[in-house]
């Protein structure tokens, strides 16, 4: 009997479940991604290298184009100390030598207006070349210091304007050798130049042209003009042509 008594209350507490809690605990927040880790949108592939090599470019532009405003700044006040120094000293040159120096560089300028108008076969004449802006300029600063009694000064710039004329007047002789090749760009002023090897120069811009002539290595040459990589060019024997870009170089230190 008392075996029996224990199975009972055995199978009675196997029946009845545990009970359960009435509020059962929230779940866990979940985890945020800090956002140093959060997912970046990608962006495309940039050429870093071309992108530096530009911006060197710009600041070589940059750094050029104030070396030319410094060297031009230089020049003028070298210009103006020459003609201030010559105020000074007691000079030999008289009113009479100043004014006709004006005048035959008035005179080397009106011919090279002349001539450079004379070159063109359309309705409308070219502009003159730079070197009549240059020599007219000169010219007034040569009258304004003639007015000032400063013979010596004037002088000086008046020889500076007949210099300037002369050099257009090459330009221009050099234009009359042949006629304009389609594309030519003249440069803004002649290129004192000289070549860097055995060159031919040839009739016009390209290897295709007629050799005319042959220039040793360092051959002293001025440069007016050019189409693609070939310059027009005169020797110092007055014969003009068309040599390669690659074949020229700046004159060196102490050259003609």
């Amino acid at each position: 009997m008392r075996a029996f008594l224990m199975l009972l209350g055995l199978v009675a507490a196997t029946a009845c479940p545990h009970p359960r809690p009435a509020n059962p605990p929230p779940p866990p927040p979940p985890v945020r991604t800090p956002r140093d880790t959060a997912r970046v949108t990608r962006q495309p592939a940039r050429d870093t290298a071309l992108e530096q090599r530009a911006a060197r470019l710009e600041l070589k532009v940059l750094e050029q184009a104030a070396q030319v405003e410094e060297l031009q700044r230089r020049l003028d006040d070298a210009r103006r100390e020459v003609v201030r120094a010559m105020a000074k000293l007691q000079s030999l040159a008289t009113r009479a030598e100043a004014a006709s120096g004006m005048a035959e560089a008035e005179i080397a300028l009106q011919a090279l207006r002349s001539a450079s108008g004379n070159n063109s076969q359309g309705p409308t004449p070219p502009p003159p070349p730079p070197e009549y802006g240059q020599g007219t300029q000169l010219l007034q600063l040569a009258t304004t210091e003639f007015d000032q009694q400063n013979y010596a000064g004037a002088l000086y710039l008046a020889t500076e304007a007949k210099n300037a004329a002369a050099a257009g007047q090459g330009r221009v002789a050099s234009d009359d050798r042949g006629a304009v090749r389609k594309g030519e760009t003249p440069f803004a002023l002649p290129l004192r130049l000289q070549t860097t090897g055995r060159a031919n120069v040839r009739e016009g811009p390209g290897a295709g042209f007629r050799v005319l002539f042959t220039l040793e290595t360092a051959a002293p040459i001025v440069a007016y003009a050019s189409v693609d990589q070939w310059v027009r060019i005169r020797d110092d024997s007055d014969r003009s042509g068309w040599i390669h870009q690659t074949l020229i170089g700046r004159r060196g230190v102490g050259g003609p």
